[in-house]
């Protein structure tokens, strides 16, 4: 692994391949965690049955981006909304159709990318995401404007990502994990490559007062910063996550925001 610049397109083609290539061992690993109809937003296992950070949701259109098996749109459907589920792996999207026949509980399923929405300006009342498209493209504020773009006036914009001091250690749960070994302030992607300096995986890093200005200059009105804390008895280990590290410093960022009404 490496920390560099990487263009757009080698982005694009490194995290859809990594999705593509990981989805059978990601679902193995973390879909008893994320179950099949659920909404969790971040491994601390906040629930939106709980947070409510989602507001309203009978009668309510939908779009969660990055949605991997979409067990949470399986959910918001649950709950009366009617949800679309979009990610850009195939492999991903293969799974929630699986999940689908096995719950009976269906969505509608698109394969695209969260930089180039395929959908009318306000066709959704809300939109969402529990980890992902925003971490893993090159240009996060586009992303934004795009979902901007398809809410409808009074629409809420909530997503969570990695904590943005995480950057500043090592993705170790244990005590490795605890010690400072980056700045902060460089906004390098975390790259992993093959052999021939090919990136196989890339992850972006925003500060807190990056995304915060991503959000308000797409025209979002800001509204809260939720950064949960991790709860007793919770024992499991999700990469980088862990009760040691958990307890000491925050490991996920919900950011919610609002598009205007008119």
């Amino acid at each position: 692994m490496t920390r560099r610049r990487v263009g757009d397109a080698e982005v694009r083609r490194a995290n859809r391949g990594w999705w593509d290539t990981d989805a059978d061992d990601y679902q193995a690993e973390h879909g008893a965690f994320l179950g099949d109809v659920d909404f969790v937003w971040c491994p601390e296992g906040l629930r939106e049955a709980d947070a409510r950070l989602l507001g309203d949701l009978a009668g309510r259109r939908i779009l969660e981006l990055g949605s991997g098996a979409a067990a949470a749109a399986r959910w918001l459907a649950t709950q009366g909304a009617r949800p679309v589920a979009l990610d850009l792996s195939a492999g991903m999207l293969r799974h929630a159709a699986v999940a689908a026949a096995t719950t009976g509980v269906r969505v509608p399923l698109v394969q695209a990318d969260a930089l180039a929405l395929p959908f009318a300006d306000a066709a959704f009342d809300t939109a969402c995401t529990a980890f992902g498209a925003i971490p893993f493209v090159d240009d996060s504020a586009a992303v934004m404007r795009e979902v901007f773009r398809v809410l409808c006036p009074g629409g809420r914009w909530v997503f969570s990502v990695t904590h943005p001091m995480r950057w500043i250690f090592l993705d170790d749960p244990g005590e490795g994990g605890l010690t400072a070994v980056h700045s902060y302030f460089d906004r390098s992607p975390y790259v992993e490559q093959d052999a021939h300096g090919r990136a196989t995986y890339v992850e972006q890093h925003r500060t807190l007062g990056d995304r915060i200005r991503e959000i308000v200059g797409a025209g979002f009105r800001f509204l809260d910063l939720v950064e949960p804390e991790w709860p007793e008895g919770h024992d499991g280990i999700w990469g980088q996550w862990s009760p040691l590290r958990g307890r000491l410093f925050p490991g996920t960022a919900i950011f919610v925001a609002e598009k205007p009404a008119r």
